[in-house]
């Protein structure tokens, strides 16, 4: 029923909106994923992670500035029943120029939100939560980005939570010539709880925010394809209204990515205290943390990505591995149709 619901919903729309529009295109992408998490110091968190996620939608164009997309995305995990896990609408207004970005509705986090620090926001995102409900803006000059963004994640009623995320992130290059760069990312989710509170309810905070200084030395040496590093602080954040005060654990954040050909190796390293940010990485919640990915890329062509990843996590005591596979499509923007003005 639902199915029918969003198919009919994206055609009034269409049909509606044609007559204003300049074009009309399509876009479509896939996510295949197997991830297998052998985590010792997290036995609940053991397991493995496979399926497919498709999109479709269409965007219509009243000029070069302003655009409607509708669609809709689903997941299936593999032998699951019934077919479609869940599918999540899409359907947002869009503006962009050559230096401002805004977004308002349903989108996709990809290649907007997806460069966060897995210690903010965690990798199963891209599987299961694939979408912002709310506002993006986003201003870029050569040198500069800023994005600040609002995502809902839960409404309010007699029984469910009001929460949503808030964020802003931002990267500055003082030279572009140069391989210097700071970067830096902001993230806080405030949980306002059910309309009907229980007694022993309270509203609460949790988020954290990172800033890294970033040494980018891609065009400058002949080697590798890519090479950068990174370094810097972190903090979080979590308070529970009217029972705990404000607490703030800190630590020093530290990254080397290097790539050659289809082949690329990328290290963080985390010590300090440990953090508690909901939709961050768990490992976080250590004093002491350390990934390794060794990636390959064996499949590379237009749009499409198919990668292998080993990742080594090291803990006080523990030393956990995980084994993923993904494909990504990404057919683009391709116009289906042109309208006379």
């Amino acid at each position: 029923m639902m199915k029918k619901f969003y198919l009919t919903i994206i055609i009034l729309i269409i049909t509606c909106t044609a007559a204003l529009a300049q074009s009309i295109d399509v876009g479509f992408n896939a996510l295949g994923f197997l991830d297998n998490r052998e985590y010792k110091d997290f036995v609940a968190r053991s397991r493995t992670y496979s399926g497919t996620r498709v999109g479709l939608n269409f965007g219509i164009n009243i000029d070069s500035l302003n655009h409607f997309i509708v669609g809709a995305n689903g997941i299936h995990e593999f032998g699951a029943v019934p077919f479609f896990l869940k599918v999540n609408p899409v359907a947002y207004y869009k503006f962009e120029s050559s230096k401002w970005l805004f977004n308002a509705g349903e989108f996709p986090r990809a290649g907007l939100l997806d460069n966060y620090p897995r210690a903010l926001l965690n990798d199963t995102l891209m599987y299961y939560r694939p979408n912002v409900e709310g506002l993006l803006a986003r201003y870029q000059t050569a040198n500069f980005m800023e994005t600040g963004w609002i995502d809902w994640v839960s409404r309010q009623t007699a029984t469910e939570r009001e929460q949503f995320l808030f964020g802003f992130e931002g990267k500055y290059r003082p030279s572009l010539s140069g391989p210097f760069y700071v970067s830096h990312y902001f993230l806080l989710m405030h949980d306002a709880g059910a309309e009907v509170l229980l007694p022993n309810d309270h509203i609460g905070d949790n988020g954290g925010a990172q800033v890294r200084l970033g040494l980018d030395f891609t065009r400058k040496q002949a080697v590798f394809d890519s090479l950068s590093v990174e370094a810097g602080g972190m903090v979080s954040f979590q308070r529970i209204r009217g029972l705990t005060g404000l607490n703030t654990p800190k630590g020093f954040v530290a990254s080397t990515y290097a790539s050659f050909g289809r082949f690329a190796i990328f290290d963080e390293f985390y010590i300090g205290q440990g953090s508690q940010i909901t939709y961050g990485d768990a490992f976080y919640e250590k004093h002491f943390y350390d990934r390794l990915d060794l990636i390959f890329t064996p499949f590379k062509a237009n749009g499409l990505k198919g990668q292998f990843i080993l990742s080594i996590h090291r803990t006080p005591g523990y030393t956990s591995n995980q084994e993923a596979f993904r494909v990504t499509y990404d057919l683009g923007r391709k116009v289906i149709a042109k309208f006379k003005n």
